[in-house]
């Protein structure tokens, strides 16, 4: 499995900044809480939550078998690069490259997250 490790961190993000740059992800993805699963999984607290368990979808075996819990670094590096992070995924989005956005879209998820 690859290594999912990146630079920003949610402490450096803005969420409200965030919550705009995840209009890119709602098209596969809802963060309501008990939102349904659409394309991807709902990402209501995915920070803190193990790889692939959301409950009711159905994950690549590179999520599935992962073991970790996702954090805002192991966020960052799979949001920066998904097919280099967890090679095998089936998320069809090559990444967000620019460091702020990441780092405010990190820290909107977190936000959804406690």
């Amino acid at each position: 499995m690859g290594s999912v490790s990146g630079t920003a961190h949610a402490a450096d993000g803005d969420a409200e900044a965030g919550q705009k740059v995840f209009n890119t992800c709602k098209a596969c993805h809802s963060v309501e809480a008990g939102g349904p699963n659409r394309v991807g999984p709902n990402l209501h607290g995915v920070v803190g939550r193990k790889v692939g368990s959301a409950a009711g979808f159905n994950y690549s075996p590179a999520l599935k078998d992962g073991d970790f819990s996702w954090d805002e670094q192991r966020l960052d590096g799979y949001l920066k690069d998904p097919k280099t992070a967890l090679p095998g995924n089936k998320m069809a989005f090559a990444g967000i490259k620019n460091d702020t956005q990441r780092a405010d879209l990190v820290a909107f998820l977190k936000s959804q997250s406690q």
